[in-house]
C-alpha cells in the first residue's frame, strides 16, 4: 500500500475531522489519531457552540463586540470577521450531517447564555455538544472512501521536502514514513503541561512542538485560559469541567463561608469572562486564606437540573454530590490555549502547505482571553478555511504523488529510554510558576530548568516512543511559554 498521501491531517478533534469532511473527494487523505478515534478535547466541551443562526434579538456586530470585550480587544479583526460571519454556515452544515442540537417545546433550536455573552447564542446538546458533535463528524468521515482513518498513530517527527512534507509516524509502535504534499496539524491543546487540566491525556503540544522545530512561527503560548469552574476534588490530573452553561442558566459562585463575592470584583457577577472570575477567585481565596468554593444552583428547579445537565449530574452524583441540593466544590484549572502555531485567515502557517486549525492554532480571534463557546466554532470555520485554500492551491498544482521525497529518518540502535520523572517535573514548575497569578520568581527558576530538559532531550540518544515525544512537545511548550513571560 502506497505511504503517499495528498493530505495527511494529524488529529481527529472537530478541526482534523472538519477538514477531512470539507477536502475535495477525489484527494487522498490519511487521518492519523495519537490514541483511540474519540479521545479529543473537542469531545469533552460540554456548554456548546456560539453561532448568530436565524436570530431574533442577535446579530454578528454583537457577537464581534462580545468576543473583542472578552479578549481584551487583542483579536485579529479578519479572523473575527470569518468566525462570526461563516458561524450559520457550519451550523447549518452540521446539523445537515445529523448534530442533534436541543430544541424547545415548539421545535425551535434552544439557544443557552454564558459568561461573556449578551444573547443566548449557545447551541447545544445537552451538556455534552462536543461528544455530539465529534461523534457525528466521525460517522461522516468513517464514509468518506477517500479517507484513510489510523488509530494510534504517533507522529514523532515531520520534515518540510521540497515537493511538501514527510512525517515519521508510529503506527501501532511501527514506525514508518508517510508522505504528502500538504500537512494538516490538528493536535490540540497543552493542558498537560499542568498538574491540573479539563483537558484529555493527549494534550501535550505535539504539533506545536513539531511545528516550532521546522522552524514555525509561534505566537502568544503565555496566553492560557484557566477554566474558573473545574471540579475540585483536589487529587485528580484530568479535572471534570463544570459547564459555563451552569452559571449560564443561573448558579452563584460562593467562597468558603458559603458568601457570594462575584459583586467586589465584577459587575457582570458570575457572567463575567473566564480570565475575570478566575482571578477573582484566586484573589478571593488569598484573602480568605482558602481554596475552598463553590457553585451553588440548589434553588432551581430539580427536574429542569437533572434533563438540562444529565452528564453533570450523574458524575457528581458518582462523587457523592447531588446538584439538586448540594453546593458544587469548585476551582480553577488550565483549559484553553488561545495562542499556538501562528496561521493566516487561510489557516496556513509561516512554512509554506503546513496549515494548522483548533486549538494548536494561532487565528487569533480570541484575544487575550476566549470567550466561551467560541473554540468548537472555530475548529470549524478554520477547518473549512484550510480545506478550501489547499483545494484552490491544487487547482493550479501539477505532482507525481507517487513520487512525493521521503524525509530521512532513523533509529539509532544504542536508543534508550527516557529517564523517568520528566514529564512530572515540568508540570509541577508551571503550576508553580504560571498559574492565574503567575509567580514571577518561580517563572524565572522554572524557566533555567526546563531550559536543561529541553536541551538534554533535544541532544540525547533516546527512543523516539510516546514517553519521548510526550516529553518532548511538554519541555518545548514550557519553554516557549516562560520564555515570552520573563
Amino acid at each position: 500500500m502506497s505511504k503517499n498521501y495528498d493530505v495527511i491531517i494529524a488529529g481527529t478533534g472537530a478541526g482534523g475531522l472538519y477538514s477531512a469532511i470539507n477536502l475535495p473527494s477525489h484527494l487522498k487523505v490519511l487521518l492519523i489519531t495519537k490514541r483511540e478515534l474519540i479521545l479529543c478535547n473537542s469531545a469533552l466541551a460540554q456548554g456548546g457552540i456560539a453561532a448568530v443562526y436565524q436570530p431574533e434579538d442577535d446579530s454578528t456586530r454583537l457577537h464581534t463586540n462580545d468576543t473583542l470585550i472578552a479578549g481584551g480587544f487583542k483579536n485579529n479583526p479578519d479572523s473575527l470577521k470569518i468566525l462570526v460571519n461563516e458561524a450559520a454556515h457550519e451550523i447549518e452544515k452540521i446539523i445537515s450531517l445529523g448534530v442533534d442540537f436541543d430544541r424547545d417545546e415548539n421545535g425551535n433550536l434552544h439557544r443557552t447564555l454564558e459568561g461573556g455573552h449578551s444573547r443566548r447564542r449557545i447551541f447545544h446538546h445537552k451538556d455534552s455538544t462536543g461528544f455530539e458533535i465529534t461523534t457525528k463528524l466521525q460517522e461522516t468521515v468513517k464514509n468518506l472512501p477517500n479517507v484513510e482513518i489510523m488509530e494510534n498513530a504517533l507522529l514523532c517527527r515531520l520534515k518540510k521536502t521540497s515537493a511538501g512534507f514527510s512525517a515519521f509516524i508510529s503506527a501501532d509502535g511501527e514506525p514508518d514514513t508517510y508522505n504528502c504534499r500538504y500537512f494538516i496539524l490538528a493536535t490540540g491543546g497543552i493542558g498537560r503541561v499542568y498538574d491540573f487540566t479539563t483537558n484529555s491525556a493527549i494534550a501535550t503540544g505535539d504539533g506545536i512542538a513539531l511545528a516550532y522545530e521546522m522552524g514555525a512561527n509561534i505566537k502568544n503560548l503565555s496566553l492560557i485560559q484557566f477554566h474558573p469552574t473545574a471540579f475540585n476534588n483536589k487529587h485528580t490530573r484530568e479535572c471534570f469541567l463544570i459547564s459555563e452553561a451552569v452559571r449560564g442558566e443561573g448558579a452563584y459562585l460562593k467562597n468558603c463561608h458559603g458568601e457570594r463575592f462575584m459583586q467586589n470584583y465584577d459587575e457582570r457577577l458570575e457572567l463575567a469572562p473566564r480570565d475575570v472570575v478566575s482571578h477573582a477567585i484566586v484573589t478571593e481565596g488569598r484573602r480568605l486564606d482558602s481554596d475552598e468554593f463553590f457553585l451553588d444552583i440548589t434553588h432551581k428547579d430539580e427536574d429542569f437540573l437533572k434533563n438540562r445537565f444529565p452528564m453533570i449530574y450523574k458524575y457528581l452524583l458518582s462523587q457523592g454530590i447531588d446538584m439538586t441540593k448540594d453546593m458544587i466544590p469548585i476551582y480553577p484549572c488550565q483549559h484553553y490555549l488561545m495562542g499556538g502555531i501562528n496561521v493566516n485567515t487561510h489557516s496556513m502557517s509561516s512554512i509554506d502547505g503546513l496549515y494548522a486549525v483548533g486549538e494548536c492554532s494561532h487565528t487569533g480571534v480570541h484575544g487575550n482571553n476566549r470567550l466561551a463557546s467560541n473554540s468548537l466554532l472555530e475548529a470549524l470555520v478554520f477547518g473549512r478555511q484550510a480545506a478550501m485554500d489547499i483545494a484552490s492551491r491544487l487547482e493550479n498544482e501539477e505532482y507525481d504523488l507517487d513520487a512525493l521525497e521521503s524525509g530521512d529518518f532513523s533509529v539509532s540502535p544504542d536508543a534508550v529510554p527516557i529517564p523517568q520523572g520528566i514529564r512530572t517535573e515540568i508540570r509541577h514548575i508551571m503550576q508553580k510558576s504560571y498559574f492565574v497569578i503567575p509567580n514571577m520568581q518561580e517563572a524565572l527558576s522554572g524557566f533555567e530548568r526546563i531550559s536543561e530538559i529541553k536541551r538534554m532531550l533535544d541532544e540525547g540518544d533516546f527512543l523516539p516512543d510516546h514517553n519521548y515525544v510526550e516529553a518532548r512537545s511538554l519541555a518545548t511548550v514550557a519553554y516557549l511559554i516562560l520564555k515570552e513571560v520573563i
